[in-house]
């Protein structure tokens, strides 16, 4: 099925580039930034130090650990992310998805901040759908639900029945989101230069950089008619090679899709993190995670253009054994380069074990500031990081480890630039947590059945090598 496409289509991707070239300058700070930044110091404070007074009186220091104090710390810092609002929020949930790249204490807390949040009303959703759309409501519905199905940072989504009859969902963003995200994003872009220039833990999870990639991604979101043709977009690329019947992403309805709002069909299931439920009603969890990243790894290395968002709430077990992703208002665009570089990663890990190509790669992405270096040799040490990371099961890959070797390694050999690496972890780092639970010996750089479309000529002959089946 080839979808009808959404004008006016904006993506987020891995390029480095400057705040404000596609919204207001990040940089901007006015009196309204000064304010709003006053009171997310004093929100932040008081939540950490309420946190420290219930649960060790007048004296913390005194009477716990570092661990333990961090722990608390990480809980009050959550606490004033939801009570500062949605910017924030979206900032607990990007600490919260990657638990290689912050502390352990503050990602475990920000997992709070994956929770459904408080929704507006309805009155201002039909409000925001006719002004958005230019119909009435009942022009465009046979039914409407008051009450939203979710809520979350940026929207809402409510139940419908098309004029036409189909079952869909509509996704309303949040009233005035726009301009207090923007104020906030500024105030986290500042702060998060404060605390690089104070503190080196700040700077090796590179808070500056995360502020950026935050206002990025944000910008993007608030613009609907994005999120609807990267959405077509990915469902029509899931198509591609026929294989890939076990995910399913929702049709997009062009027609009820704006700025501020996009109608989908409607589907039924659970989020995939209710494992004990999906244990007990799917006969394969593990081949339900393998069918969810090969679909993801494909359209990271063969098609560019991917989901950036694998959160649960994102992702459900239908009622029918399938798994649909959901949600594209965050998706990343892999330049051709980087794919190249991705593609010999795990040529090597999953089919060779060579890994010059990747050495090679590097070189052409200009990584190396050492242009007499020798591939296979620079191959021969990437195989010492990487290999055994790469190769062992997901369950027991520490993301957190296999990113330090990446920057270590760069460092060492003059390597410049090594974020999309970086960058890449944290994308593999969504589907730790599934694995842990679902498919705890499954080995994800190794399964031939990942790669069949991304190296077809070369997985068949080593699937028949091994004498191994690959699913349907």
């Amino acid at each position: 099925m080839t979808a009808e496409r959404v004008p006016d289509r904006v993506t987020s991707t891995f390029t480095e580039t400057g705040p404000g070239e596609t919204g207001p300058p990040m940089e901007r700070f006015g009196p309204r930034e000064l304010v709003r930044t006053a009171a997310v110091a004093g929100t932040l404070g008081g939540a950490v130090g309420r946190r420290m007074g219930l649960r060790f009186g007048r004296s913390p220091r005194d009477a716990m650990d570092a661990r333990a104090r961090a722990r608390v710390t990480a809980d009050g810092v959550v606490d004033g992310f939801q009570a500062l609002g949605p910017m924030f929020v979206k900032l607990g949930q990007l600490i919260g998805s990657s638990p290689g790249v912050f502390p352990s204490p503050l990602a475990d807390a920000c997992l709070r901040c994956l929770d459904d949040l408080q929704p507006f009303s309805a009155a201002e959703a039909r409000a925001v759908i006719e002004a958005d759309l230019g119909q009435p409501m009942s022009a465009m519905f046979r039914d409407f639900e008051d009450e939203p199905l979710s809520a979350a940072s940026v929207a809402q989504v409510h139940a419908c029945v098309l004029a036409d009859g189909r079952e869909a969902v509509m996704k309303v963003q949040r009233p005035g989101i726009a301009r207090r995200m923007i104020v906030d994003l500024r105030v986290a872009w500042k702060l998060a230069t404060l605390l690089e220039r104070r503190y080196e833990s700040a700077r090796i999870a590179n808070a500056v950089g995360v502020a950026h990639d935050l206002y990025r991604s944000t910008i993007t979101e608030l613009d609907f008619r994005a999120e609807a043709d990267n959405q077509a977009r990915i469902r029509e690329n899931l198509s591609t090679f026929g294989d890939n019947d076990g995910v399913v992403i929702p049709e997009v309805y062009p027609r009820y899709c704006g700025t501020r709002t996009i109608c989908m069909q409607r589907v039924h299931g659970v989020p995939l993190d209710r494992f004990d439920t999906v244990r007990s009603t799917h006969p394969n969890p593990e081949l339900l995670i393998r069918r969810l990243v090969k679909a993801w790894m494909e359209s990271v290395m063969v098609h560019g253009l991917f989901h950036g968002d694998v959160h649960a709430g994102n992702l459900w077990l239908l009622h029918d054994g399938r798994l649909a992703i959901l949600d594209f208002g965050i998706v990343g665009t892999m330049p051709r380069a980087w794919r190249a570089l991705l593609q010999a990663m795990f040529h090597a890990s999953a089919i060779d074990g060579d890994y010059t190509p990747v050495a090679r790669a590097l070189r052409e992405l200009e990584l190396f500031e050492d242009h007499n270096a020798d591939d296979a040799a620079i191959g021969a040490q990437l195989a010492i990081v990487l290999g055994p990371l790469l190769s062992g099961e997901l369950a027991h890959l520490d993301l957190g480890t296999l990113t330090g070797q990446l920057v270590e390694f760069g460092r060492r050999r003059g390597m410049i630039g090594p974020q999309p690496l970086i960058l890449m972890g944290k994308q593999l780092s969504y589907f730790e947590r599934y694995a842990v639970a679902l498919a705890p010996r499954w080995r994800l750089g190794s399964d031939l059945y990942l790669f069949r479309n991304i190296f077809p000529a070369a997985v068949t002959a080593a699937a028949a090598r091994a004498g191994t089946d690959l699913p349907d």
